[in-house]
């Protein structure tokens, strides 16, 4: 079969094409720093509440929706933050060290609640090519323990001190099964991770978040990315966590 030929001969390039490319790609690049240095001007780089820990009061539970979300907080709590994020999103990883104690500490006091919605658009970023769906996976494993302040401090650390950089190597589902009891997780729970109990519904769970937040960011989902009541929260603002407890 002869290959479709085009009636379109290209044209050189002139000199003034090639220099109004090259400055349009310095404008794209200027926003993404741009992005970037607003994020970190957002949060200041100052760690919120620093000393605080995770939840630990015992009367926090955790619940595991039938949509897949994880609702981390005290019985009874009027005001529910929704937050997505990506296991392996660095970015989440930065709010979760800016933000997460004083979040923390809000969850305990009865404030708030959160509801964790996790998505897996990074997996391919990973080394393993799955990493964000296993420990979504693992995720639910814990949360469906029950217990709130084990599932605090379980997903502190895959946030934070255990999580993975992007594009590198990652854990296996028996390191975040070692990572969950020494978050405190019974034997159960680390054989539902070693066991890949929950690796199909936490796919079909990621999948609907992903859906969840395109449709509330108008197909332009990014994480992190967190909302009251529908409406999401400027971040960059330092006080959204005092905003959202008051």
């Amino acid at each position: 079969m002869s290959k479709p030929t085009s009636k379109h001969t290209p044209q050189p390039v002139s000199s003034k094409t090639t220099y109004a490319l090259a400055g349009l790609a310095v404008v794209v690049v200027a926003v993404i720093v741009a992005a970037v240095v607003l994020w970190n001007r957002g949060g200041g780089d100052e760690v919120r509440n620093d000393g605080y820990g995770p939840p630990h009061d015992p009367a926090v539970s955790v619940a595991l929706d039938s949509d897949g979300a994880i609702v981390l907080g005290k019985p009874g709590v009027s005001k529910t933050i929704d937050l997505f994020e990506d296991p392996l999103c660095p970015a989440c990883g930065q709010l979760e060290t800016i933000y997460g104690q004083e979040i923390a500490q809000a969850v305990d006091a009865g404030k708030i609640a959160v509801r964790y919605r996790l998505v897996n658009f990074l997996d391919s970023r990973s080394g393993s090519k799955d990493y964000s769906t296993r420990a979504i996976a693992a995720n639910e494993c814990v949360a469906q323990g029950g217990d709130g302040p084990v599932y605090g401090k379980f997903h502190s650390m895959l946030f934070t001190t255990k999580q993975p950089s992007e594009g590198g190597s990652d854990h296996s589902n028996d390191e975040l099964a070692t990572i969950a009891k020494e978050a405190g997780a019974g034997d159960d729970v680390a054989k539902c991770i070693t066991h890949r109990d929950r690796a199909d519904t936490a796919r079909a769970h990621a999948e609907a978040s992903m859906k969840a937040l395109n449709e509330a960011l108008n197909n332009r989902a990014a994480t992190p990315s967190v909302f009251i009541d529908g409406k999401k929260v400027d971040v960059n603002n330092k006080n959204w966590v005092q905003d959202a407890a008051k």
